[in-house]
């Protein structure tokens, strides 16, 4: 575009014409090309905690626990690093770019010769992974039509446990002696996700940079011929994209990114009812998670006299619930709504978890009960959880979207984190099963507050066009004022 066109702004159909676009082979490209950060995610976390690297490289328990909170540290470092560039490069840029750097350090990670080269690396693939979480759900959310946006991002965000499932599937295969040598099982296992990686980074080679994001940094030519590729094949697909007119369309002038002084505006001056949303909802379902994922294995063993390893084998239908929940119940955050389906989700599974409380506390439960309870609470709980990445991407504008999801994701990880230390202490070796109880009791008042700011403050977000949820920061009207002023 031209110096003269970008000084003023410009009137753009493509947002609407992005979100009112039907459904068609793009966008199931999209779907397989960038909803696997999460698969990628859940299986590093199980070839991880399956410590199978921990014998040959001669590393104590407490360095294996720590080999897990390098790679949480890496994610928290990436979202805040690469979030920022996802907002000022581009979606695409970046979701190649944190793959790559991801692909980078799990690979070198299972050449490891000793713990600190180890550790090294696991940071720097969960530095890519945390880049991928800014990057992918900014980009999907983009591409997506308003009327599935919900479904799509509840999908690929539940995916994540059928990337643990596949992780624990390898690590039982090849950490087995039988098999694989010990120093070579757990390498091979290392590699599993980039063999995935360069299959998918092939694929991503193919889909487009966000139009929105192109429109609003003044490369509107470039969103028009992406957005008539698409219309084309929709249209080669039997379909037709619908008829709009101007009246529709954005004024948009190109913006070049935010200051942090403007970034902080648009949180607690523009937003701040929003980002306590957005920060609750995150910041509950991660404590919640990790405190009971993270130690289920520790009540199995000493609450119901389980082995290790047949503790393990209970963690396939945990891991189903939580793999069924978004895909179930995904369609209903686009048809009931974002509000009640989120509050509800978050309201049911803190009942499911006090009830298995009382039961645990009561001593009624057997370790298949417990399991199944656990299930039924993390069904509804897994929905609301992958319903809060949707709901920070798609309630803020959209040259802080990275941003925001990569700074609500980092704090929450922070929170989480303290979960596993309390349950861990709590369970105190099984002596008692009160401290327990009242952990259970505390993590159920937690969600349940999660349901109700969800109630209170959420946004009715089902169907509409992210434009319509929060205007970009760089819209303005026919007159050429400014929609959102931003402080200098």
């Amino acid at each position: 575009m031209s110096a003269s066109v970008e000084e003023r702004p410009v009137k753009s159909l493509v947002p609407v014409r992005m979100d009112k676009m039907p459904w068609s082979r793009f966008h199931w490209m999209v779907i397989f090309g960038l909803g696997t950060a999460w698969i990628l995610d859940g299986l590093e976390i199980q070839i991880v905690a399956s410590a199978g690297y921990a014998k040959d490289l001669g590393m104590s328990d407490t360095q294996v626990g720590f080999t897990a909170t390098v790679y949480l540290i890496g994610q928290v470092v990436g979202a805040l690093v690469f979030g920022r560039l996802t907002d000022k490069l581009g979606r695409k840029r970046l979701f190649i770019i944190t793959l790559a750097v991801y692909l980078i350090g799990s690979g070198i990670a299972g050449l490891s010769p000793n713990m600190w080269f180890l550790w090294i690396f696991r940071f720097v693939a969960g530095a890519g992974i945390g880049g991928e979480y800014s990057a992918i759900n900014s980009a999907i959310d983009e591409l997506m039509p308003g009327k599935y946006r919900g479904r799509v991002d509840l999908a690929i965000n539940g995916t994540y446990w059928a990337g643990a499932v596949l992780g624990s599937l390898g690590s039982f295969y090849l950490l087995d002696t039988d098999r694989f040598a010990e120093n070579i099982g757990w390498r091979i296992a290392f590699f599993i996700g980039p063999v995935l990686g360069l299959i998918i980074i092939f694929l991503r080679r193919h889909i487009p940079e966000s139009p929105r994001w192109l429109v609003t940094h003044g490369r509107g030519d470039e969103a028009e011929a992406i957005v008539s590729g698409i219309e084309k094949s929709v249209r080669e697909n039997g379909q037709e994209p619908p008829k709009l007119d101007e009246s529709q369309g954005w004024w948009i002038k190109a913006h070049e990114g935010v200051t942090p002084k403007q970034l902080a505006y648009v949180f607690f001056k523009l937003y701040p009812t929003r980002t306590v949303l957005g920060l609750t909802l995150m910041i509950t379902q991660s404590f919640l998670y990790n405190a009971i994922f993270f130690t289920s294995s520790l009540v199995l063993q000493n609450f119901y006299g389980k082995t290790s390893s047949s503790a393990a084998l209970y963690f396939f239908p945990f891991a189903i619930g939580n793999l069924l929940g978004p895909l179930i119940l995904g369609r209903f955050f686009d048809t009931v709504g974002r509000r009640k389906m989120i509050g509800g989700s978050y309201t049911i599974a803190a009942v499911v978890l006090f009830i298995s409380a009382v039961l645990f506390q009561a001593d009624l439960l057997s370790a298949g009960t417990h399991t199944a309870l656990w299930c039924l609470s993390f069904f509804f709980a897994s929905a609301g959880a992958s319903a809060g990445y949707l709901t920070v991407s798609e309630i803020f504008p959209l040259e802080v979207r990275g941003q925001a999801i990569s700074y609500f994701f980092s704090i929450a990880q922070i929170f989480g984190s303290v979960g596993p230390l309390i349950f861990g202490a709590l369970i105190g070796g099984g002596a008692a099963r009160g401290p327990l109880f009242w952990g259970y009791v505390g993590a159920s008042v937690i969600m349940l507050i999660g349901g109700l700011v969800a109630f209170k403050f959420g946004v009715d977000a089902e169907g509409k066009a992210l434009e319509d949820i929060a205007p970009p920061l760089s819209t303005y009207d026919e007159n050429g004022n400014q929609l959102t002023r931003l402080p200098v």
